[in-house]
């Protein structure tokens, strides 16, 4: 029994003896070629974490006039036409006689004024702010004569 006891104790004191001439040997070691560390003047952290690129978003510029009224052909193709041409959002063709027919029967007075103070999905003056009143009546004019 005298013999297991010093058979464990031997044991514990080799592992200890080893665990410390790893850890002289070991710790030494890792430290080679761990220097002090330097940054450089365009090293910065913010810098290098910054995504790879940036979105903005921009309003798109407003087609300006040169102070003259513009036609209703040319409102038409510089702003309606976006939703009119295609029928985005609900909007009536130009030229589809079928979905204008019921809108001619309201009058010319209400499509000229639920074009300036928008209706159901068509922002106010089409979504041009600066589009004067008469602006809108010429561009309505314009698509009524397309639908006729």
């Amino acid at each position: 029994m005298a013999q297991q006891q010093h058979s464990s104790r031997s044991i514990l004191i080799i592992t200890i003896i080893v665990a410390v001439v790893l850890i002289i040997v070991i710790w030494p070691l890792s430290m080679i070629g761990k220097g002090s560390v330097t940054t450089a003047a365009g090293d910065e952290p913010e810098v290098r974490i910054q995504p790879v690129a940036k979105l903005e978003l921009a309003k798109a510029a407003a087609v300006k006039s040169d102070g003259k009224p513009r036609d209703g052909a040319t409102v038409y193709n510089s702003v309606c036409m976006a939703c009119h041409a295609s029928g985005a959002a609900g909007a009536p063709k130009a030229g589809d006689k079928a979905a204008w027919a019921p809108r001619l029967a309201a009058g010319t007075a209400t499509l000229v004024k639920n074009a300036i103070n928008g209706k159901n999905a068509m922002p106010a003056k089409g979504g041009n702010p600066d589009l004067s009143e008469a602006e809108v009546k010429a561009a309505v004019e314009h698509l009524i004569g397309l639908a006729k």
